[in-house]
């Protein structure tokens, strides 16, 4: 499996070939709560690094979803639309949001590991 990379505003990034699948991290859903809608990005939209490209909301707020690379969304996750509770129960799986491919494939290793991300969101950042 591919390792999973970390940004500071909790999204987390999955690099399998040339494509990227983007989410949000568990920590990030725990702080939401129980998620309502999620709003997606168009396929086919240029995005760049940092860029507010989608939006979750939950029951205690809406946050946005950030794009993590620049690059080009090529798919996004259609069954949270009907089911968007799989942001909670799998925020790392089925819960994903959208699939990217980046511009510059080696930005996805400067993104944070599962250690600096744990000592980042444990910080309470």
């Amino acid at each position: 499996m591919a390792e999973t990379r970390y940004t500071e505003s909790h999204e987390w990034v999955r690099l399998e070939g040339d494509t990227a699948t983007v989410g949000i991290s568990d920590h990030a859903q725990n702080a939401l709560g129980d998620v309502v809608f999620v709003d997606l990005p168009e396929p086919g939209r240029e995005v760049e690094a940092g860029e507010a490209i989608a939006v979750v909301e939950s029951v205690k707020a809406a946050s946005d979803i950030y794009a993590p690379v620049a690059g080009r969304i090529v798919e996004v996750n259609a069954a949270l639309t009907d089911n968007p509770g799989l942001v909670n129960s799998e925020p790392t799986g089925e819960g994903w949001f959208f699939r990217i491919v980046p511009r510059d494939v080696a930005a996805v290793g400067t993104l944070m590991d599962a250690d600096a991300y744990a000592a980042h969101a444990e910080a309470g950042h």
